[in-house]
């Protein structure tokens, strides 16, 4: 079982990392290519292309002119430490043990527009790149065509020696749609979160963002395996809704 989880704009590289331990991004390789085009947009490039202020724009240019590879623990940082958005709140990576991180080496997988694919211990520079920008490249005229089966195939690979074999969807439609469903040969389960407003169970972005988070760090600490497991999951306050649920997707509510 893996859970995927979206990145988000909101980084954090000023906090020490409370774990040695890294890992290298499988991808490397084509995010440098994106990173090389991405050098030679101006500074209006930037603001054009992703519809930024002008002070994102200009920290922006500047994290893609500092891009350089190699990546160690000097000039980069963990994945799951480095991102800092309302989905990493609920993760908490900063309170996994070391056996914690290792598990969720092989059952947490973050999407990203400039990464693809990343482990939580994977090494990332500062960078900001959506997944649904569209920025013309050598495959295509955005990131999903860029990206295309990669990202699909290489979960196929890392969840091989899985005994149960879910990919449990905790990312925006915007990130998980770059996961091409023809090539993945795995079964997708998507938890969805609502909250009770004005009498009416809802989604409310910003609380479901930070579930989606707590739903994959209680994966991780409960090592869970089965989609029965997932049903037990009641942080915060959620509860499973058998009646509202299916094969497909799991319904918690938080009254």
């Amino acid at each position: 079982m893996i859970a995927v989880i979206s990145p988000a704009k909101k980084l954090n590289f000023n906090a020490e990392s409370p774990i040695k331990a890294f890992s290298q991004c499988d991808f490397l390789d084509e995010s440098k290519k994106l990173v090389d085009k991405a050098k030679d947009y101006t500074f209006d490039d930037i603001m054009k292309l992703m519809s930024v202020s002008e002070n994102i724009a200009n920290l922006t240019v500047q994290r893609f002119q500092a891009w350089n590879l190699p990546f160690d623990k000097y000039n980069a940082k963990q994945a799951a430490l480095a991102f800092n958005g309302d989905t990493y709140t609920g993760l908490e990576a900063e309170t996994f043990s070391q056996d914690d991180f290792n598990y969720s080496q092989d059952h947490l997988r973050i999407l990203s527009g400039l990464y693809g694919l990343l482990r939580p211990l994977d090494l990332i520079q500062p960078y900001r790149l959506e997944m649904g920008t569209k920025m013309k490249n050598t495959k295509g005229k955005n990131l999903y065509e860029f990206w295309g089966t990669k990202i699909s195939e290489q979960l196929n690979t890392d969840i091989n020696n899985h005994k149960s074999k879910y990919i449990v969807n905790c990312a925006s439609d915007e990130y998980f749609k770059v996961i091409d469903l023809s090539t993945l040969n795995i079964p997708i389960i998507k938890p969805i979160f609502k909250d009770v407003k004005n009498g009416i169970p809802k989604v409310i972005s910003f609380y479901a963002k930070r579930a989606r988070g707590m739903m994959s760090k209680y994966i991780i600490k409960n090592r869970v395996q089965s989609i029965d497991d997932l049903h037990n999951f009641n942080d915060q306050g959620y509860e499973f809704q058998q009646d509202q649920s299916d094969n497909h997707e799991l319904v918690f509510i938080r009254g």
